[in-house]
């Protein structure tokens, strides 16, 4: 298939490259800055979100738009100001996206998307057909994405929205940040532990991402989780094991609410959700439990 990514020089975007050229795909990453990157066998940047730019124009015979940009929202306090530009950046990115489709009409639109859509709790397990939905800023912003990304399918398009949870990456993504503490002898319980994570290794992301590609009997909410979530307590358990480190400092949740400000609901609250409709399509996790993800990913390390 030839392919077309936006945000493909993210953390994401680049192990996707790497998975769809190995399985022998075309990949056309857009992005602000094509000088600053090198085009390889079957792999092409392209100038976009630039005004009077129309990279339509050289994408021609593309199956498939799959759209991961986006502001971080990890890059710090979720102020008035950062939070418009986590929520403009997506929607903009979405935007261009659709008026390209418009053009192009590829078969397959995939956005990403989150399981911060999903209400935090301690006790509901959520699906793809779960209706209990946040009100907070994450869930809202989802909702909005999720909602421009549909126009693909009123195009008749089909349409796919990617429902990350927390992607466990060696370098990049949230995993270095809460492992740190470990790596200092300082880790331990995040607020009460009983909060749920809902994780997936950052292989089996890009491999389900492929899945539900090349799978044309798939549209709608995906969940890009591994099938065995656990609380936060278990998961600093569970990494203090892997790194040979204690867990014995607890970080109160009103300490991280006075670092963090609202941000702090990422690892305060969570949600508890399975990958269903993977699942049922008979996608295969190679990480399926934390502590067998957590060793592939440190291995060798300590």
């Amino acid at each position: 298939m030839r392919i077309v990514i936006s945000g493909g020089t993210g953390f994401i975007g680049k192990s996707l490259t790497k998975e769809l050229i190995s399985n022998g795909h075309e990949v056309y990453i857009l992005t602000r800055n094509p000088e600053k990157h090198k085009d390889k066998e079957n792999i092409h940047h392209v100038q976009w979100l630039r005004e009077g730019n129309q990279p339509e124009n050289i994408l021609v015979n593309i199956d498939a738009f799959i759209n991961l940009a986006g502001e971080s929202i990890n890059g710090g306090r979720w102020t008035d100001k950062r939070k418009q530009q986590i929520l403009d950046s997506r929607m903009e990115a979405t935007q261009e996206m659709m008026r390209m489709a418009k053009s192009v009409q590829p078969h397959t639109f995939i956005n990403a998307s989150a399981i911060g859509y999903y209400q935090a709790s301690k006790l509901i397990t959520h699906t793809e057909k779960s209706q209990d939905i946040a009100n907070d800023f994450l869930a809202q912003t989802v909702k909005q994405w999720e909602e421009k990304a549909s126009e693909a399918n009123h195009l008749g398009i089909r349409t796919i929205y990617t429902r990350f949870g927390i992607i466990l990456g060696k370098d990049e993504g949230a995993l270095p940040r809460i492992a740190l503490p470990y790596k200092l002898y300082a880790g331990g319980t995040v607020g009460t532990g009983e909060q749920w994570m809902s994780w997936i290794h950052l292989n089996d992301t890009v491999r389900a991402i492929r899945f539900v590609l090349e799978k044309n009997d798939i549209q709608g909410p995906i969940n890009l989780t591994a099938p065995s979530p656990v609380t936060m307590k278990e998961f600093g358990q569970t990494l203090a094991k892997v790194l040979n480190r204690p867990h014995w400092i607890p970080a109160p949740a009103f300490a991280i609410k006075a670092a963090l400000g609202e941000m702090s609901t990422l690892v305060l609250e969570g949600q508890k959700v399975i990958p269903t409709v993977l699942i049922d399509h008979g996608f295969l996790f190679t990480y399926s439990t934390l502590e067998h993800a957590l060793t592939n990913i440190y291995k060798n390390q300590y």
